[in-house]
């Protein structure tokens, strides 16, 4: 491809409201456009990523047995009204009317879809297992769209479904996509975690996310390097350790003028934070509920969301707080009209410090049977840096990370809900177990311009690479310059080499300036060296520069093809 015929609009300065690298040099190097908050054009290189990335996914999807297909985006309301989604899905869903006035969404994911596709076709386990997947646009009115591709309305995903005749058979398709991914990130040269997540609203038995490791990411990450744990923090477990039993002392209330905060209490008298309770109210879905848990730890609302049961779980508000007889800053569980969820980090804990539900004081040598009757203890806790790893006990790691895949063991929440049954072997009737698995294609593209960038622009990994070679002939008023790179042009070409030439009319600056932003991974500069018969190779992430005669440049075009 020529570059005086391509359209490639690069930018001299970074664009005012992209925060990110990915979105930052995505758009000065002319790989995307923005439309509107959320929505983005894909220029011509930016679709040439694009289907690369959704090659190396094909590969690995059909080495894994899967069959692709295509998914209407517009799905009827009633699918969703079947498995009670239409109502729990939230702003996120796209939802619009026909002219017949009937209900429809724009589909952010197609598990009804699929399952009713499913159910319309099978009968008996002979039938079954099956394994499908699509590649296809998404739609999610996200709340805040940011950070360029990373979080968008409209988005490029891959999602998959797996229908099994038990759970043990389920399980085993499971692991079978498991590893299908790891291939597809190794393959995409990612640094990358696999770790333990919640459901969500997806829903299912257990889920897995694969992470990619940037500062940028809105994932947050506890991992163990000693034995490879690794989890979201909505659904990290971490070890408890025991405190040595103490001596109960009287229970004592005690005056604390305005003091409040964990701090100031914790101050005030003269105890560490870990031995001071908080007592938290959460109003969950439509009911109200109290959560103990130790000064020093917050409260993990996804776990608090998932242990109740409830689609949504906030802190109450100083006027709802009010208007159930509690002061603000000193509530506490002793003679509490609440339901109480203890975490695990107060249940070997001694003589510690509740509020008094009364302004300005607070009890302190507090302890649990005598004062306190809790009778379940619940894992209700953020995990931490330096927390024990839930495996070995080592310190844990934390780190973030944009979420790049995700995959769900559903079980039957969906097949039972639709009544996708099958006959099993004995004519008995049972529903589908199901699993799910997407990807994350266009936010992939931004994940790897995360990782590989440098103060220039894009540094492409070759497998996705929107051109593998990108020759420069710096000064096109040359003809010798010029007839030099055409002819390595029309070689690399004839080799099957995906090879962009920069013919075009500007300054050397300006086009080593462009090379740089777009970040083909290899180059050759048809510069001031011809003199002497050589012409320059550089790698884009290296810095080192290679002369070679003309006469060895057809031995470099073929070891490039061997890349």
């Amino acid at each position: 491809m020529l570059a005086s015929r391509y359209f490639m609009p690069t930018l001299k300065e970074n664009p005012s409201e992209a925060q990110v690298p990915s979105h930052i040099y995505l758009i000065r190097a002319g790989f995307i456009r923005s439309l509107a908050a959320g929505i983005y054009e894909y220029l011509p290189l930016g679709l040439k990523v694009l289907k690369k990335i959704e090659n190396v996914i094909r590969n690995r999807m059909d080495e894994a047995g899967a069959l692709e297909l295509l998914l209407p985006i517009l799905t009827p309301a009633e699918l969703w009204k079947e498995t009670g989604r239409w109502d729990v899905y939230g702003k996120e869903l796209f939802r619009l009317k026909d002219r017949k006035d009937a209900d429809f969404a724009l589909g952010p994911t197609h598990e009804e879809t699929i399952t009713d596709l499913v159910r319309k076709n099978v009968r008996s386990y002979k039938d079954l297992p099956l394994n499908f997947y699509q590649i296809q646009t998404k739609f999610r009115d996200e709340a805040r769209p940011r950070y360029g591709l990373i979080r968008g309305r409209e988005f490029i995903m891959k999602d998959g479904y797996s229908f099994d005749v038990s759970e043990e058979d389920a399980i085993k398709t499971y692991e079978v996509m498991k590893q299908a991914y790891h291939k597809i990130f190794q393959d995409l040269k990612l640094d990358y975690l696999m770790v333990e997540a919640d459901v969500g609203a997806i829903g299912g038995k257990f889920s897995h996310e694969f992470v990619v490791k940037v500062p940028s990411g809105e994932a947050h990450i506890v991992y163990c390097e000693k034995c490879g744990y690794a989890a979201n923090v909505e659904a990290a477990k971490f070890h408890h350790h025991k405190l040595p039993p103490e001596e109960a002392l009287p229970l004592e209330k005690v005056y604390t003028p305005n003091v409040s905060s964990v701090e100031e209490v914790a101050n005030f008298l003269k105890v560490q934070p870990q031995k001071v309770v908080k007592t938290l109210v959460y109003k969950a879905d439509d009911k109200f509920v109290a959560v103990l848990i130790r000064g020093d730890r917050e409260v993990n609302e996804t776990k608090l969301a998932n242990l109740l049961k409830a689609l949504d779980v906030r802190p109450a508000t100083s006027e709802e707080l009010q208007n159930l007889g509690l002061v603000e800053g000193f509530i506490g569980p002793i003679g509490l009209n609440l339901p109480i969820y203890a975490d695990y980090s107060i249940h070997e804990l001694y003589n510690f410090v509740v509020g008094a539900n009364e302004k300005d004081y607070h009890y302190k040598n507090v302890n649990l049977q005598r004062d306190l009757k809790v009778e379940h203890f619940y894992d209700l806790a953020t995990a931490k840096e330096g927390d024990p790893c839930p495996v070995c006990k080592e310190p844990l790691k934390e780190t973030t990370g944009l979420e790049v895949g995700h995959i769900f063991l559903l079980g039957t929440k969906y097949s039972s809900a639709m009544k996708a049954y099958f006959t099993d072997k004995d004519g008995k009737e049972k529903p589908i177990v199901m699993g799910c698995y997407g990807i994350g294609v266009s936010r992939l593209m931004a994940a790897i311009v995360e990782q590989y960038h440098d103060d220039k622009g894009i540094i492409w990994p070759d497998i996705v690479a929107p051109f593998d070679l990108h020759i420069l002939i710096l000064n096109v008023k040359d003809e010798n310059s010029v007839k030099v790179g055409f002819d390595i042009y029309e070689k690399a070409k004839s080799l099957g080499i995906d090879v962009l030439l920069d013919d075009r009319d500007m300054s050397a600056g300006a086009k080593f300036k462009d090379a740089d932003l777009v970040g083909i991974p290899n180059r050759i500069v048809i510069g001031k060296s011809l003199n002497e018969g050589k012409v320059e190779y550089q790698r884009r992430e290296s810095q080192d520069k290679t002369l070679v005669e003309l006469e060895k440049v057809e031995e470099l075009l073929k070891s490039l093809v061997k890349r």
